[in-house]
């Protein structure tokens, strides 16, 4: 596995796989979540575009997990962040871990105990109750607080990307990614 692996001077293809990958799923849900927030409830796009939400959710959940378990597997061999600024992207980094598992998390748990059910690409996961259990309601109405604040560290971290790497420290961290 070591070609696939990371190592201190660059992320190996699976890390860069799971990353670009959810990078684009991830527009995708924003775009979707956006579409559903802003366009009317008649409106034929926003219709289309939500119908794909809760696939992409739990397509990213699962994707979050296994890049997860990547990431613990690879935890010496990766780059280093150094000094303050390596410190806050290490926070950063770790608030968005958690988000993106704590937003798809209330909703599936939501799921779970709901009259809807859950469907993964039209296979059943939870089947709809008659009635919802209450308790796995109860955070359902931070999923969307929760999903923007993600969406505002996401592109927290593009900026740093492009502008504290690319720009201003003038360093490689783009190339280890890309």
């Amino acid at each position: 596995m070591g070609n696939l692996s990371d190592r201190p001077d660059c992320f190996g293809p699976v890390s860069r796989a799971f990353h670009w990958s959810m990078a684009a799923l991830f527009a995708m849900q924003f775009l979707s979540a956006a579409a559903h927030w802003a366009l009317p409830r008649e409106n034929a796009l926003r219709q289309t575009l939500w119908s794909y939400h809760v696939d992409l959710r739990m397509t990213l959940f699962l994707l979050v997990l296994l890049r997860g378990a990547w990431g613990l597997w690879n935890l010496h061999p990766r780059p280093r962040h150094s000094g303050l600024l390596g410190r806050a992207a290490t926070a950063g980094h770790a608030a968005l871990y958690a988000l993106m598992v704590a937003v798809p998390s209330v909703k599936i748990l939501a799921a779970a105990g709901g009259t809807r059910g859950l469907s993964y690409f039209g296979l059943s996961v939870f089947p709809a109750r008659e009635t919802a259990i209450a308790w796995t309601q109860a955070a359902t109405g931070w999923h969307g607080v929760m999903g923007w604040t993600l969406a505002a560290l996401v592109l927290g971290h593009i900026v740093m990307a492009l502008g504290g790497h690319r720009v201003i420290k003038r360093d490689d961290v783009l190339s280890r990614m890309a």
